[in-house]
């Protein structure tokens, strides 16, 4: 993996700076404050819910998945309400964690930003090569997959629109970077 010793400083700049664009995408621009409903009578759905182990729903659902496309579930589903619901483990939220792994995907997209850039880019290319092909690397690694939440789970396509954003302003900071540090 010889492209890691040439290019350790734009990934590890470019991880840390989009790691801060995400924190700031998150805790200050506008595009993500009403992403998420809030519900103020759970006290009864907690109770319906306790004993679940964390981990992904699906309701209302039959009990043998084969079941599930069945006439009967389906107009169930069809009268909802009907959805998904992701359970956490009980206690705090760990952030530390949480953010550790952020980071840890960032530096990951940004590595493997490097590796196709370094073989797909002539020698010595012009910022301007090394920004369209790292950019448009890194955009795809941050907003393509997210579409499918929208389209198999009734994620909101205005919190997907939020993801495009983001990595489009994550895509553009990892192309400059990548830009102006890769070697000559």
């Amino acid at each position: 993996m010889p492209f890691l010793g040439q290019l350790w400083l734009p990934i590890v700049i470019s991880t840390v700076l989009v790691f801060a664009l995400s924190a700031a995408s998150h805790m200050v621009l506008p595009w993500r404050r009403n992403e998420w409903g809030r519900i103020t009578e759970f006290e009864a759905l907690q109770k319906a819910l306790q004993g679940l182990a964390p981990g992904l729903y699906a309701f209302p659902a039959a009990p043998d998945p084969k079941e599930q496309m069945k006439k009967d579930w389906m107009e169930r589903w069809a009268q909802g309400p009907s959805g998904w619901i992701t359970l956490a483990r009980p206690g705090p939220v760990s952030m530390g964690k949480n953010l550790a792994l952020s980071l840890l995907v960032f530096l990951l997209v940004a590595g493997f930003d490097a590796y196709l850039a370094c073989h797909a880019l002539p020698p010595a290319p012009r910022f301007v090569g090394v920004a369209r092909m790292v950019g448009t690397i890194a955009f795809m690694s941050f907003a393509v997959a997210p579409a499918f939440h929208s389209i198999w789970y009734s994620r909101p396509w205005r919190a997907y629109v939020s993801d495009v954003i983001d990595a489009l302003i994550f895509g553009l900071a990892m192309a400059v970077v990548f830009g102006a540090l890769w070697p000559r």
